[in-house]
């Protein structure tokens, strides 16, 4: 297993599911993590148990809380090596004629502009940052009901090419990274909606957050050069033996 020892790793919706998973995958390789949300109480309880972990409340889907986010980062370890831009939201879930235009809009401001945000606040710390933007299946396959859901997921997955495109050479390594259907409190929102396929999977189908959250540090710590600027999607049987997730 690679060393992260000495790198400081931003993750924002780091309160419980995939974040937080990922935050104990990047602390057990060696990273100082810095634990983003908008409530305390999961990264509070998350950070007593990762020696030397900063919890920070912020709702990225504002410019200062996301700047203050890094800079808080950087105060207190010196510098942003990885920044895995996790925090998302599926609701409004809903038929386009039914969902509220300003909870729609909401979402987009959650799901792509936070990204963003977080994204350009660190690029102050190139060459040598790694981008990890949580992706899904939903940015090319449009479901009932998540109309904003996937609109913003396309949106992420065209600023990972983006960000790839215009500072790969400046040492930025930039990855959309697609976990699959996950065992967390957005899948309980989804089967409680009853709307497309997605809700109708029995929870004993859903992989366990611990998986994604380890692929996720095995992308940060190795930052192939051969999948930066893509979408890697944890259901391809090649990435997950390449990353030693288990065989699907």
């Amino acid at each position: 297993m690679s060393s992260l020892a000495g790198k400081t790793a931003v993750i924002t919706g780091a309160g419980r599911g995939i974040g937080a998973a990922t935050a104990e995958a990047l602390a057990a390789r060696g990273a100082h993590v810095v634990l983003a949300a908008r409530s305390i109480g999961g990264i509070a309880a998350l950070a007593a148990k990762l020696p030397g972990a900063l919890a920070v409340t912020t709702d990225v889907g504002h410019q200062e809380d996301a700047e203050e986010l890094i800079a808080a980062a950087r105060a207190r370890f010196g510098r942003v090596d990885i920044l895995v831009n996790n925090a998302a939201t599926v609701q409004p879930i809903g038929r386009i004629a039914d969902t509220d235009p300003q909870v729609w809009a909401d979402s987009l401001q959650a799901n792509i502009a936070g990204q963003f945000f977080c994204a350009r606040a660190a690029l102050a710390d190139l060459p040598g940052l790694v981008i990890v933007n949580v992706s899904s299946g939903a940015a090319s396959r449009a479901l009932e009901g998540w109309s904003a859901y996937c609109a913003g997921k396309a949106a992420l997955a065209m600023l990972t090419q983006s960000l790839h495109l215009e500072y790969a050479a400046a040492g930025l390594k930039t990855y959309g990274f697609r976990p699959g259907v996950v065992d967390t409190e957005m899948q309980v929102q989804i089967r409680a909606s009853g709307l497309n396929p997605v809700s109708q999977l029995p929870r004993a189908s859903l992989a366990p957050a611990s998986i994604p959250g380890d692929s996720i540090a095995w992308l940060c710590a190795e930052a192939p050069d051969d999948l930066a600027g893509q979408e890697v999607d944890i259901r391809d049987p090649a990435f997950r033996a390449r990353c030693g997730a288990p065989p699907l």
